[in-house]
């Protein structure tokens, strides 16, 4: 898997919590550095540590499934972009409240990133390692985050739907690339 395939899961990965970043930005009256701050370091730093707890997990059954791994890497990046998507279109408006605390940010911090503990059990399946993978993850969404935050307060909840649908779609093509680079290897 090279850098620009790992960039490209980390965006869409990363979308989720772009999402709620700019859901954040449009509830705030005036935007300060540490909104932007907390929400990057908050959605940065559990994107970044699921995909290794997701690698670990995933590890430990690898050998049991290595000849449909990239079946089941498939089957989970599409599932999630799907999810991803359907929760854009349908979901609730849960994630546009200006809370800032300690549980709010918890909360929508491990919801966002399940999708990223599926992604580390899809790179233990593919045979990488996981620590760059899970730092370049952590790194664009602390940014995304962060910089959603600002769009939010200025471009409104038209650019998060967006981000969500992007998102999904994107980690659709790349399990459908796993799967065809797989199937005519």
């Amino acid at each position: 898997m090279g850098i620009v395939e790992l960039l490209l899961i980390a965006i869409g990965l990363a979308m989720d919590a772009f999402a709620v970043s700019v859901g954040k930005g449009i509830t705030l009256q005036r935007v300060e550095p540490r909104h932007a701050l907390t929400t990057g370091l908050w959605f940065g730093g559990f994107q970044g540590l699921m995909p290794i707890v997701g690698y670990f997990l995933g590890q430990s059954f690898a050998d049991y499934v290595t000849n449909i791994d990239h079946w089941i890497a498939f089957g989970l990046l599409t599932i999630i972009g799907l999810n991803m998507i359907r929760e854009t279109l349908w979901g609730d408006e849960e994630s546009h409240n200006a809370d800032f605390g300690f549980k709010t940010m918890l909360v929508m911090a491990i919801a966002t990133s399940i999708d990223a503990l599926a992604i580390g059990i899809t790179i233990a399946f593919i045979g990488i390692e996981i620590w760059i993978p899970a730092i370049i993850i952590g790194i664009v969404t602390l940014l995304l985050s962060a910089i959603g935050v600002y769009l939010g307060s200025l471009f409104g909840s038209r650019l998060g739907a967006k981000a969500g649908i992007l998102g999904g779609i994107i980690l659709i093509a790349i399990g459908l690339k796993i799967l065809i680079e797989h199937l005519w290897a």
